[in-house]
């Protein structure tokens, strides 16, 4: 039996805001800017999911530029600097980070999932039998970043069992 999310998407908005300011903008010079376009395109992924009293995922999707950009800020390096591996281990950090945040808000019960890393176009990350439930989307230096919410539907259809 799962639970009504508890983190709605101000909560998680305030998490992000939180991240942004600890690691990718700690000089408060480059701040993400809402779109609020839950559709906005994205070339790289990396999530989190959570089981328990609660059961869905986190997600962090953005450019390869912002992720690029991401992982030079997260690591104190130049964007020259940073590789491919530097770029998953951001990420992934990025969405652990979140994801955490998240199932602290939840009962007691709930696990956190290793992250997953996709560095390949949205097609190719689609989260089965989810249902999308809050997000927060902006730009950040001109380049699309997302970080959203999704609830598994099968947990739906066993509360109305």
């Amino acid at each position: 039996m799962s639970i009504e999310v508890e983190v709605d998407e101000s909560d998680l908005a305030e998490m992000v805001e939180q991240v942004w300011e600890s690691y990718l903008d700690p000089e408060g010079v480059s701040p993400l800017i809402p779109t609020y376009d839950e559709n906005q395109p994205s070339e790289v992924h990396s999530s989190v999911s959570i089981t328990g009293s609660w059961t869905g995922h986190v997600v962090y999707a953005s450019s390869r530029a912002a992720a690029l950009r991401a992982a030079a800020a997260f690591l104190a390096m130049d964007l020259d600097e940073v590789s491919e591996e530097d770029m998953s281990d951001t990420l992934g950090e990025l969405a652990n980070i979140v994801g955490g945040n998240v199932k602290a808000m939840l009962p007691p019960g709930s696990q956190l999932s290793l992250p997953q890393v996709n560095l390949t176009p949205e097609s190719s990350a689609r989260f089965p039998n989810t249902q999308r439930i809050g997000g927060v989307y902006g730009a950040w230096e001109g380049e699309p970043v997302s970080i959203s919410m999704w609830q598994s539907r099968i947990d739906n259809k066993e509360e109305g069992a």
